[in-house]
């Protein structure tokens, strides 16, 4: 059974076309990363998994533990099941973090101990919504909500960008024991955070495609030793660049 199912998906953002058939499959209780340059559509991806209004999606279909959600609004994805971690969230005043931690968990004492996990003080859930935050408070207060709602599949996004070593390896050793039984998505630039979270296979997106995928540890490496532009030259990357010149074609 697929945690994640993603089959030709096209997505695009005022009429720019973001995301060239996009295929990905996530199996129940499998963590997977996707790497790629800036700018290559990982963060994308997430927003239209997410069902994003201006992320419109021109053909494929989207299927979390194999319920068709192509077509459902973001609240009705959640409910399902379907949680992420933004690399920049907005800040919200008004609402408070702990106002979102009690909506999942009440006001509990998982809610503190929860906090306590992320190293958070008790009397920051009392703060507007990620106002004001360093960037390591930023990365601790989304990974506390992803904790707190407990989602069948969750999204991370670039969770290692900006962070300090100490938040780094306490974000990736919590992420990780999380996802124990769970399944999830890590989108990442280096793949700093993959020296705490175990992931069972790796892919790279390259020009809103799914250019290659395998091992983590060897993806990892390739991309460390000669960067994306090996991934440039891939057959599959030039096959679809050339399809989509076909396609804008009047």
């Amino acid at each position: 059974m697929s945690a994640l199912r993603i089959e030709d998906l096209c997505v695009e953002i005022s009429g720019k076309r973001v995301l060239n058939g996009v295929d990905l499959d996530i199996p129940k209780g499998e963590t997977h990363v996707l790497f790629g340059p800036n700018g290559s559509g990982k963060t994308s991806l997430i927003m239209a998994v997410l069902g994003f209004s201006n992320y419109r999606i021109v053909s494929g279909r989207i299927a979390l533990n194999d319920t068709d959600i192509t077509d459902l609004p973001i609240n009705e994805r959640v409910k399902l099941g379907l949680g992420v971690a933004f690399q920049n969230p907005p800040a919200i005043r008004g609402v408070k973090l702990g106002d979102v931690v009690h909506s999942f968990v009440g006001k509990s004492a998982e809610a503190n101990q929860l906090t306590e996990t992320m190293k958070l003080p008790q009397e920051f859930l009392e703060r507007d919504l990620n106002l004001g935050f360093s960037g390591g408070e930023l990365k601790r207060s989304e990974i506390l909500q992803v904790l707190a709602q407990k989602p069948y599949l969750v999204m991370l996004d670039e969770p290692d960008s900006g962070v300090d070593v100490e938040n780094l390896e306490l974000i990736g050793k919590v992420v990780n024991k999380f996802l124990k039984g769970r399944s999830g998505l890590l989108i990442t630039h280096l793949g700093y955070v993959l020296r705490y979270v175990d992931t069972q296979r790796a892919h790279v997106m390259i020009n809103g495609i799914i250019a290659c995928s395998g091992k983590p540890v060897e993806i990892l490496g390739q991309i460390l030793s000669e960067g994306y532009k090996w991934c440039e030259k891939c057959p599959v990357v030039k096959k679809k660049r050339c399809e989509q010149r076909r396609s804008q074609q009047p």
